[in-house]
């Protein structure tokens, strides 16, 4: 059950001060909780999204939920856009501006030399905050109504934010062309 103690704690945890990737890669613990992705103002500026006042501005772009933060962040997050929505996002909104390039496999991925490149960028814009809980679901649910993180669509009210993003992700989808026949 979800009380509102823990609701306020994961909140507090959440919205405490980003930590920057590198660092925050190795502090993440391998227990379950949700997570909260955060770019300074300049970073996708027209996604406004909740606040941190501890991190000179920083805006909370996307909040995730995950049986093992530790794994899922940097196995999945850091790593590999076939199974990151996260990277998905990112990729499609970036794709203008930063030419990544997509392929299939059984879905559609990034380019092994480009999920390269969205990883360092990710390093070197965005900063995580996490808070452990062990069952995330139904606290990740209501996080995202109270604080409509940008960039997440399940649980967001629709609006101009979330059309762009669906938007991107589509547009994701469609740079590697039809599926091939297997």
């Amino acid at each position: 059950m979800l009380d509102d103690a823990t609701v306020q704690r994961a909140t507090t945890d959440l919205l405490s001060t980003p930590q920057a990737l590198g660092r925050a890669a190795g502090a993440l613990p391998t227990t379950a909780g949700v997570y909260a992705w955060w770019a300074p103002p300049e970073v996708l500026p027209s996604f406004p999204g909740p606040i941190n006042t501890s991190d000179a501005g920083r805006r909370m772009l996307y909040l995730g939920k995950a049986g093992r933060l530790r794994s899922r962040v940097v196995s999945n997050h850091l790593r590999d856009s076939g199974r990151s929505t996260l990277r998905r996002t990112l990729a499609g909104l970036l794709m203008p501006t930063e030419s990544y390039r997509t392929t299939w496999t059984d879905r559609v991925v990034l380019i092994p030399k480009d999920e390269q490149r969205l990883t360092r960028w990710m390093h070197q814009y965005l900063a995580l905050t996490w808070a452990e809980l062990p069952d995330p679901v139904p606290l990740e649910r209501k996080l995202i109504s109270q604080l409509h993180p940008p960039l997440n669509v399940e649980g967001v009210e629709p609006g101009a934010s979330r059309d762009r993003v669906k938007k991107a992700r589509a547009f994701y989808y469609g740079s590697a062309g039809p599926r091939p026949d297997k």
